[in-house]
């Protein structure tokens, strides 16, 4: 069994759960310490039995409470060097450097850390592999590269960011600058580019589809439900959404 959760995503704060029957591993978490709890016990998950927290890279809606809940609670962390030397973990009594993208083991969880185009020290994403089921962790990449879509093939499900659509996006309030840098390709993932990305690698071992990191001023969920579902040929409601202020509940790959 290999399954996933979120207590959130989108720029105010991120963090996904997944677990097996023998761990729980938090990738990423960027709430304050209150309410990372209050929306752990939404899930009926105790800070205390979360065996790790991943991250992913330092910026301040992934990493601001990685901190302060791996100190208060004694939950290992592991990073990229180049995320640990920001600093914005603070100090950490419990840590692990992923040196070179190589895989690691927790419990029964193998994890490949993923090398992303991202305007970040040394960002990563993770693809996960439990009970023959393999699950990728896809948020804060500016595009995808031949390894991404390999990587992605054998996928069981995927968690893909689908941030902005790029109308909305270039017509929008942000200053030009911003708009260079949500765009460009160490930025984030446009609906056009995730579907593409999508067209590639959608095979019939797909069996579940979340998009996250959606953009409150620079998308529409509805528009990304119906675009990708449309673009794959799935039925709507299987294009599952990660919501900012409730993420989703738990989904399943059995």
């Amino acid at each position: 069994m290999l399954k996933v959760a979120s207590l959130g995503s989108g720029s105010k704060g991120n963090s996904t759960l997944i677990a097996t029957n023998q761990a729980t591993v938090m990738v990423d978490c960027g709430f304050t310490l209150k309410e990372t709890v209050k929306r752990l016990e939404r899930l009926d998950i105790q800070p205390g039995s979360i065996d790790a927290i991943l991250v992913t890279h330092e910026h301040q809606d992934h990493i601001s409470g990685v901190g302060p809940l791996s100190r208060k609670f004694g939950i290992p962390v592991w990073s990229t060097r180049g995320s640990l030397l920001s600093g914005k973990c603070g100090n950490l009594t419990h840590y692990s450097i992923i040196e070179g993208f190589q895989r690691f083991q927790i419990a029964d969880i193998d994890i490949l850390p993923i090398s992303v185009p991202h305007d970040a020290r040394e960002p990563c994403q993770y693809l996960f592999n439990s009970s023959d089921k393999r699950l990728a962790v896809l948020t804060d990449l500016g595009s995808y590269t031949p390894e991404i879509i390999n990587l992605l093939k054998s996928c069981h499900g995927v968690l893909l960011e689908c941030n902005h659509d790029e109308d909305m996006l270039w017509n929008g309030p942000y200053p030009y600058s911003l708009k260079q840098r949500v765009g460009g390709p160490l930025g984030h993932m446009s609906n056009r580019q995730a579907i593409k990305l999508l067209q590639n690698i959608t095979t019939d071992k797909l069996e579940l589809l979340i998009a996250s990191h959606i953009s409150e001023q620079n998308n529409c969920s509805k528009l990304v439900q119906s675009s990708v579902a449309e673009a794959i040929n799935w039925p709507l409601e299987d294009v599952i959404i990660a919501e900012q202020d409730k993420g989703f509940d738990w989904f399943t790959l059995t």
